[in-house]
């Protein structure tokens, strides 16, 4: 406010002197001039009349000589004071329209305006710093799923993007660096219902004050941030940041899993991607001799994981002695039929076009797929605005930068329970991720599952928490049961049982529940809201329970009192 005052004051100061000064000179005037009344006596204006006529006057509104006709020499001073006011208010008005588009005054306008959403916002919401193709796809999901999010964004550009976006739920954004401590304060850090800071712009800097910030001022908020150098991930995981992720060792260990494990890693893709993706096909990497083009960051990552499966890997850089490629590098870009031809590409299972130009990798792919039509095809995309051409080049896979953290971020942060269970699911066999990848698949439909976790606590499950206290003997098949119809089952898969410290993975369904379980359910979209009617209705609980239909007043259940007692729990079926 004290900003807003200063620029309004010093900017239109010297007009508003003028117009005070203009009427002020207009009233002592009428003052002055003598007049005449009804009778032919002299008479003079008071101030409260000289003022009211001149605020009339000068604002055009109309005229009229009041309270008597004017004399000449008062409608000569009228004369004169009508042009000098109209003047006065055009410059004034001048001014104030040239205010209004001071970038400056725009800028603070933003400032008061973003400050005032954030301070309208009861639920809780995500501080996400950085809205490029990470933030932006990451907003989304969660505005899709019902988070509210707050953006800070050092380009105008994208602010502007954000602000004309279609989201489910509105999303204030601020366009400043989020490195500054006092912009992360502003959008809400210190507000308690701020769920976490994830720093997602594209400068690991950035994202390491960021990380400092969000620790030092909120030490129990979550903060997830992203790091493309492995010495900013390891500054940033020293202090204690929650989750750290760097898309090219991601994406390189996904790579590396499909080969050894193809089950496992769709079962990561289908597990962490974002609402209503359609499911992913299975992926059989060839194993074999590779190619992998350009040896930047995201090539020594890909190249130690292959390295790592026993995969024998040619490099293509370049700038060899730049990067420290190592012995037997071919030099070049890759995008020349010479150099593939001389790398081998003939010989070849798969070629990796891991350069940060998305024309070069193209060409990469292109220049290899007519040299060889059978190679796996691998590409990064570094801009999501070619989205329409890495389509039509119909890759085999594809390293979406962006997607890559987004897709991972937002499972994790919205049920956070996933990372317990994708890192026990870790320790079995491909055998097993094959057979849960099928059950998954007949029930999520043609897209990908939704993931819900489910508390027995008596904030978060009342009716369910209140009947295992009374002595009811609830199974998971009873939360997996229709509303509906007790006898029809949800479309859902129970994945993960925390108790305490100890897991249970995948669940039978005659599972009997504890207070203070943790409970991962995967399937339809839809399901888990079905399933949270479920926990907190007393009435439906009791229905999928026992069969019975529990009188909701309480005049029928004085009636129906004793009529029937609930099943004992030996007599119930385990339910879906």
């Amino acid at each position: 406010m004290h900003n807003l005052v200063y620029v309004l004051l010093r900017r239109i100061h010297v007009p508003l002197i003028v117009l005070v000064c203009v009427y002020a000179v207009a009233i002592l005037g009428f003052v002055l001039v003598p007049g005449m009344d009804d009778k032919g006596n002299p008479w003079r204006m008071d101030f409260f009349h000289a003022f009211y006529f001149v605020s009339f006057m000068g604002t055009t509104i109309g005229f009229g000589e009041i309270p008597y006709p004017f004399t000449d020499a008062q409608r000569l001073w009228a004369t004169i004071c009508i042009y000098g006011t109209v003047f006065t208010w055009l410059y004034g008005i001048g001014a104030a329209l040239s205010l209004l588009q001071d970038p400056t005054f725009q800028a603070i306008l933003r400032e008061r305006a973003f400050r005032r959403a954030v301070r309208l916002i009861i639920e809780p919401f995500y501080l996400v710093c950085g809205y490029g193709d990470t933030g932006s796809t990451l907003v989304r999901a969660l505005s899709e799923e019902g988070y509210r999010s707050v953006v800070i964004e050092i380009d105008q550009g994208r602010i502007t993007a954000l602000e004309l976006e279609d989201m489910a739920m509105p999303v204030p954004g601020l366009c400043a660096t989020a490195a500054e401590p006092e912009n992360l304060v502003m959008a809400g850090l210190k507000r308690p219902n701020c769920a976490g800071v994830i720093a997602l712009t594209n400068m690991d800097d950035a994202n390491l004050n960021v990380a400092i910030t969000a620790k030092l001022l909120c030490p129990r908020l979550p903060a997830i941030a992203r790091a493309e150098s492995r010495s900013v991930e390891a500054n940033m995981l020293s202090f204690g940041t929650d989750q750290v992720f760097n898309p090219f060792d991601t994406f390189a260990g996904r790579l590396a899993l499909a080969l050894h494990s193809p089950g496992m890693f769709l079962l990561y893709e289908w597990m962490t991607a974002v609402p209503h993706e359609p499911l992913r096909e299975p992926l059989f990497p060839p194993h074999g001799r590779w190619i992998l083009c350009g040896y930047g960051r995201f090539g020594k990552a890909v190249h130690e994981r292959l390295i790592a499966e026993g995969i024998q890997v040619t490099v293509v850089e370049a700038t060899p002695a730049t990067t420290n490629a190592p012995p037997g590098t071919i030099g070049g870009s890759g995008a020349e039929a010479v150099t593939l031809l001389e790398a081998g590409i003939k010989g070849a299972v798969g070629i990796v076009a891991g350069t940060d130009n998305d024309a070069n990798n193209l060409s990469i792919i292109m220049t290899a797929r007519e040299l060889n039509s059978g190679l796996f095809m691998v590409a990064r995309q570094n801009q999501h605005q070619n989205n329409i051409i890495f389509e039509a080049a119909k890759l085999d896979l594809a390293m979406k930068r962006g997607t890559v953290i987004a897709n991972k971020i937002f499972a994790l942060t919205t049920t956070p329970l996933l990372a317990d269970f994708l890192l026990a699911a870790r320790n079995n066999s491909n055998a097993w991720a094959n057979l849960l990848v099928s059950r998954i698949g007949g029930v999520s439909g043609d897209e990908v599952p939704q993931t819900w976790a489910l508390k027995i606590t008596p904030a978060d499950s009342p009716a369910l928490y209140a009947g295992i206290a009374e002595g009811k003997q609830a199974r998971i098949g009873d939360l997996c049961r229709d509303p509906r119809n007790r006898d029809d089952c949800l479309p859902c898969i129970a994945l993960l049982i925390k108790r305490g410290e100890a897991e249970t993975l995948l669940p039978e369904n005659d599972e009997i529940l504890e207070r203070g379980d943790r409970i991962l359910f995967c399937g339809r979209f839809g399901a888990g809201r079905q399933m949270e009617w479920i926990a907190k209705n007393h009435n439906v609980f009791d229905y999928l329970y026992s069969g019975e239909e529990r009188a909701s007043g309480s005049f029928w259940r004085w009636l129906m009192r004793e009529k029937d007692h609930p099943a004992s729990a030996e007599d119930r079926s385990p339910g879906c």
